[in-house]
């Protein structure tokens, strides 16, 4: 065979030299979009995955957190980007505590309480995002048997107060509202788990506490619902809100849309509790030791007629607060509380993270 001449030799060398370029810089582009691709991946995979939260209840569980079972059980707050795990403490003094050092996100407690813990020496500006109680539960259980029907009948009679119990707190601002003097009663101090037991034993005329709890209680006690008054203290001037959820002032700024989604997902599981209350009871006994379905269903219905579905929010919705009635029931604790600097209904309530009313409103 001939051999080519010099300049087609150097030309076909020019011209594989170029290929090779060419498929290096090919191969080259390709591998870099499969990193791109790979790495683009991995960030939406990080971006899909759901967001940690803990979150505090400031009493064993039981049916009044229905809401929040609900939307654990049913993927309300996966839904929601928001993997939601829960502890319990003793008290919403306590649960509040544990958001102010930061071992919890958000809570739910008694907003009385929040009020109360915000008068502190450099406390945390804590605030509420929501509202599940919006009449607050307290009220005085008492026998009919001992002639008692009406709150002015407690003059003179022995009434069970347990030392944690917030809610006599409010019985001076109550009394006065009633005309009813505030020292007419006999108190008999007492530990909470006794309260039930020495009133369906007889020891007290009737027991301060909360409605859902000690009425119901009592009747799985064996005492008879026609021998038992329920006075709850709304139905007798008090203004007050009650159970409230709460949020760390850190998280509510780094995280604002996942307190809004949380308050999305207790909206939609307090919505599917009040339509369903047996299956919701379900939920919550699923989850409890030696828990009684009749008797959660029970509490959880009396929650839902007493403490949740007021006239107030089926005309302004679910979670929100009357600015104005939260002013006046701050008055009412300064009653029996004197404050170094009265909050205003702005300091304890944070209303922007609500859905519109229109996603709130019971159908």
């Amino acid at each position: 065979m001939r051999p080519l001449p010099f300049d087609v030799l150097r030309r076909q060398m020019r011209v594989t030299k170029t290929s090779a370029l060419r498929l290096m810089v090919a191969l080259l582009t390709g591998l870099t979009g499969v990193l791109c691709l790979a790495v683009g991946g991995s960030r939406a995979e990080d971006a899909k995955l759901p967001l940690a939260l803990q979150f505090t209840f400031d009493r064993p569980l039981e049916a009044s957190m229905a809401p929040f079972v609900v939307a654990a059980s049913r993927g309300l707050f996966a839904k929601e980007g928001i993997n939601v795990s829960t502890n319990f403490a003793n008290g919403s003094i306590e649960a509040i505590a544990k958001v102010a050092a930061g071992e919890s996100e958000m809570a739910l407690v008694d907003i009385n309480e929040l009020i109360r813990w915000r008068d502190k020496s450099g406390a945390p500006t804590i605030k509420a995002v929501f509202v599940l109680f919006n009449q607050a539960p307290y009220s005085f259980v008492a026998r009919k048997s001992r002639g008692i029907r009406s709150l002015a009948d407690l003059s003179g009679k022995t009434v069970g107060v347990a030392d944690s119990d917030f809610s006599f707190k409010l019985w001076p601002a109550l009394a006065k509202q009633n005309g009813i003097k505030a020292d007419s009663l006999k108190i008999y101090k007492m530990s909470a788990s006794v309260r039930e037991p020495i009133l369906s034993a007889g020891q007290v005329d009737a027991v301060a506490g909360f409605s859902y709890l000690a009425g119901v209680n009592l009747r799985d006690r064996g005492v008879p619902e026609s021998d038992l008054t329920v006075l709850r203290y709304n139905d007798y001037g008090c203004e007050a809100y009650g159970f409230a959820v709460i949020v760390s002032p850190a998280f509510a700024v780094t995280k604002p849309e996942t307190v809004k989604g949380l308050v999305r997902a207790v909206i939609a599981g307090t919505h599917a509790a009040i339509r369903d209350p047996v299956r919701a009871a379900d939920d919550v006994v699923s989850r409890m030791e030696g828990g009684s379905h009749e008797l959660e269903l029970a509490r959880l219905r009396a929650v839902i007629s007493d403490n949740i579905l007021t006239g107030e929010v089926r005309h302004n919705g679910l979670g929100g607060v009357d600015p104005a009635r939260l002013e006046r029931s701050i008055g009412q604790i300064a009653e029996d509380f004197k404050f170094h600097k009265r909050p205003t209904a702005a300091d304890i309530f944070d209303d922007s993270f609500l859905p519109p009313v229109g996603g709130r409103l019971i159908n």
